[in-house]
């Protein structure tokens, strides 16, 4: 069921650029341990985890809906569960407002209940955050706009990893080249050159 098309009644917090009306929920894609830290983590992903924090902290103190997606990955991944790569990096606040949910493939609502919470808590407005930008990220955001969310991604607030060299065929492709591709593949209803330091609960 599609949230109705309105907007938050919410006051916004007035920092510098923020957006004209703030966000329900703050949804934390995959920020698991064997992505953002040790050897494996990807490219500025000590950054990222900051803004990440930051976003979180605000979240938590306007009392918005937070959910923290972690992926299952196969046997032998980085991410299998139960593994120490598997595990959520930031520190969990369990209660009504703050869900973890635990997710089989790349979309956060593909056979999750983040759907039904979203609906629960009235959501009508979403910011999406996490790794990777061009994999789990954009196919959570898709999601999330066919259904009718506003959805704001902070270009600064997403990452993933450089897409290698092809010998004969292509070059190297940046981390932040990827993500901004990915950002901007979904079209121009996300609000997806907003920084984090704007997006407001």
């Amino acid at each position: 069921m599609p949230p109705p098309d309105a907007t938050t009644s919410s006051d916004a917090t007035h920092l510098p650029g923020a957006l004209s009306s703030p966000v329900d929920a703050l949804v934390l894609v995959d920020l698991q341990t064997a992505f953002v830290s040790g050897p494996g983590a990807v490219p500025g992903a000590a950054a990222l985890l900051d803004r990440v924090s930051d976003l979180l902290d605000r979240a938590r103190a306007a009392g918005a809906l937070v959910v923290h997606l972690q992926n299952d990955g196969p046997p032998g991944a980085d991410d299998e569960p139960e593994t120490p790569g598997w595990e959520l990096y930031l520190p969990l606040k369990p209660g009504p407002r703050e869900h973890v949910i635990r997710k089989p493939r790349d979309d956060g609502f593909d056979a999750t209940p983040l759907g039904e919470i979203l609906v629960s808590a009235g959501v009508r407005s979403l910011a999406i955050c996490g790794v990777m930008s061009e994999m789990c990220v954009h196919a959570t955001s898709k999601t999330a706009l066919a259904r009718g969310y506003r959805v704001v991604l902070p270009y600064d607030a997403h990452a993933t990893y450089d897409v290698p060299a092809v010998p004969g065929v292509a070059d190297k492709i940046p981390a932040h080249v990827v993500s901004r591709v990915a950002a901007w593949s979904l079209g121009d209803q996300p609000e997806n050159t907003t920084p984090t330091s704007a997006v407001t609960f």
